[in-house]
């Protein structure tokens, strides 16, 4: 560590590659830190036209001229090499996208620290905002950690914990942690590097995994109940989204809430009465899914009051 080292400018490698990392980004920029490289995954298509797309962190590299590395593989002796050239004092790891290997995590001198969006070990893995809201939690937060070898399993330096709101999404809870994050990593660096933190090791009998997120889990099952359906609708928001079908064409379910209710067969469409602040919703296996906007395959998004009005035989239909 630097201890009584406050005036160092330290030599920082950092590691992101989505939106979520850009305040940690912005931080750095903004201390007494030199971005040596900045280490994000390769450009990938995206869009209708499939063209190859930077990653939001590459994009903000090139605004500040900064040195970017975009390495199929960290698991290369070239790849350790380039890494070891930079000299760092520390690596700041945001949702960089794959475990870096032993390696890579031995060569900054104060080793490399990642911040997660769950309050660890909970919700361990790629998808920790989504499984938040799919549980049904109150609240979630953010880790600052340094990695080992493991899945999210080294020591914590701080937490922070956030609420979650009946009206958030993955994308709106993930944005906000991002930024309640990079404001924890802002006051915990520069203790770690000065030697003021000891890292707390987790519970790994706590731990709970996550898994990646497939376009298949969109696919809504109205058997269950409506409160579960309102969760995967928010935690699936914006991606891969909530889907079912409806005259054999794809219907995405972009907003949506519970209702108490309810006595038709699961999957029906149901005329709501004008208290409900929408025409239609759906049975469930226990309450009802009120529908606030949709989306139908090859059209733009519409409330559903718009689309029940374009499409009359929607109500009392059945959707799979």
């Amino acid at each position: 560590m630097f201890k009584n080292s406050l005036a160092m400018v330290y030599k920082v490698i950092f590691m992101g590659t989505p939106a979520f990392a850009l305040p940690c980004m912005e931080r750095l920029l903004q201390g007494s830190y030199s971005i040596e490289a900045v280490y994000t995954q390769p450009d990938r298509p995206s869009g209708r036209g499939r063209k190859l797309s930077p990653s939001p962190v590459k994009e903000l590299a090139l605004s500040k001229g900064l040195p970017i590395f975009q390495p199929e593989s960290l698991k290369t002796a070239e790849a350790e090499q380039q890494f070891a050239g930079f000299g760092a004092d520390v690596a700041v790891v945001a949702a960089y996208g794959k475990l870096i290997p032993a390696p890579i995590l031995a060569l900054p001198k104060c080793g490399c620290v990642n911040l997660h969006p769950s309050l660890l070990p909970e919700y361990r893995g790629p998808s920790p905002v989504a499984s938040s809201i799919l549980a049904g939690d109150s609240d979630t937060g953010v880790t600052v950690m340094l990695l080992d070898e493991g899945m999210d399993s080294g020591p914590v330096l701080a937490q922070r914990r956030e609420p979650v709101t009946d009206h958030d999404t993955t994308g709106s809870l993930t944005a906000r942690l991002g930024e309640k994050g990079a404001d924890l990593l802002a006051e915990v660096l520069p203790l770690w590097l000065e030697g003021d933190i000891t890292p707390q090791p987790q519970d790994d009998s706590q731990a709970v995994f996550t898994s990646m997120l497939t376009r298949q889990d969109g696919q809504m099952d109205w058997r269950h109940t409506a409160q579960e359906l309102s969760r995967r609708v928010r935690a699936l928001n914006p991606w891969p989204g909530c889907y079912t079908r409806w005259q054999g064409r794809q219907i995405k379910i972009l907003e949506a809430f519970p209702l108490a209710g309810g006595e038709g067969r699961a999957g029906q469409v149901t005329a709501l009465p004008e208290s409900a602040g929408t025409p239609a919703g759906v049975e469930t296996g226990d309450g009802i899914l009120a529908l606030m906007k949709v989306q139908m395959e090859g059209k733009k998004e519409v409330t559903a009051e718009e689309f029940v009005r374009g499409q009359r035989s929607f109500l009392d239909s059945t959707l799979s």
